[in-house]
């Protein structure tokens, strides 16, 4: 069987690629990393014009969705192109809520964040301590078990605490605060959340799939330009196996997520997030032996992959965490 992208696939893909090329989302990226969100909030209203988070959104709550292929292939773009936020959380949410049950806070929230007028972060249970981008969103929801441990609640928490850096510098941490506004409680709230966490590891993969893309076309382009000894250091056989190597781990990274993108198993998308994760942590170490010295600048636009590529490894589930979900399936 053969699996290929649509006309409208590749011309969504074209043209979203095209809006961050335009962007300068380096220069943005920076901005975010600085405390200056302004660039990338403006971008955000872009990103969210295209239709990227009205994919994960239900067309009864003004979406396009749920697509999750379409979704996969936008988000390899946002990570080819450094872009920062919590891009994959909003995303997540959106499906948290659209598997809620209870109508009320699905109607008030989701047509915002299709629309790109209200943004997200989000903490399920299993994801650790941290939510992403907490002082930038306009929601910061919190799923999981009541304080005696017997009902699952979501909740919009009232705040957080201070906020942390974290190895990407546009990736800021912060602990939310107990209590708030309660959105929903009872057994929904889990399977919504198992949910949730699986789309938000089907776009992390994406995600650290086009990170590392984009740091393998850097090195190449290094390679080509850099000479020793009066020739191109592209031209070396060390050179051409570790650039080879890189590019098998991403090409085998793809279609295990598509492949999961289609069918939405837990395992699948599991096997997608190694893959795709390491793959992208091999270019990322790849790009940096290639540069040389130079990579570890900040002033070189390849620090903002390079810091990328370890997070989204981690981020919705370690590569070990992953690993068993496979063999438990």
């Amino acid at each position: 069987m053969k699996f290929l992208l649509t006309e409208e696939q590749e011309a969504f893909t074209r043209s979203l690629g095209a809006m961050l090329t335009a962007a300068d989302t380096p220069a943005v990226a920076r901005s975010w990393a600085a405390g200056d969100p302004a660039p990338g909030d403006a971008l955000w209203t872009r990103i969210a014009g295209a239709g990227v988070f009205a994919l994960a959104v239900p067309e009864a709550y003004e979406g396009l969705g749920p697509l999750p292929v379409e979704l996969a292939l936008a988000f390899v773009e946002l990570g080819r192109h450094a872009v920062p936020g919590p891009l994959v959380e909003t995303a997540a949410a959106a499906v948290l809520l659209a598997e809620l049950g209870d109508p009320g806070p699905v109607k008030r929230l989701l047509p915002d964040i299709a629309s790109g007028e209200a943004t997200a972060t989000l903490k399920l249970p299993g994801s650790g301590p941290y939510v992403l981008d907490a002082d930038t969103a306009t929601y910061v929801l919190v799923a999981g078990p009541e304080a005696e441990g017997r009902t699952f609640r979501l909740g919009i928490a009232p705040g957080y605490g201070p906020v942390r850096a974290s190895a990407d510098p546009t990736r800021r941490l912060a602990v939310p605060r107990p209590g708030g506004e309660v959105l929903a409680a009872g057994p929904d709230v889990a399977s919504a959340a198992r949910r949730a966490g699986d789309w938000a590891r089907l776009a992390t993969a994406a995600q650290s799939l086009g990170v590392g893309c984009a740091l393998l076309e850097r090195t190449v382009a290094h390679a080509r330009r850099r000479t020793q000894f009066g020739a191109a250091i592209g031209s070396f056989q060390a050179v051409k196996h570790r650039l080879a190597d890189t590019m098998i781990a991403l090409e085998f990274a793809r279609p295990l997520l598509f492949g999961a993108a289609l069918s939405m198993a837990p395992a699948d998308i599991a096997a997608a997030k190694v893959a795709a994760g390491e793959a992208a942590y091999t270019a990322a170490r790849t790009a940096l032996q290639i540069h040389g010295a130079v990579g570890y600048t900040e002033e070189l636009d390849l620090s903002l992959w390079l810091r990328k590529a370890r997070p989204l490894r981690d981020a919705w589930g370690t590569p070990a965490q992953c690993r068993a979900t496979v063999l438990a399936a």
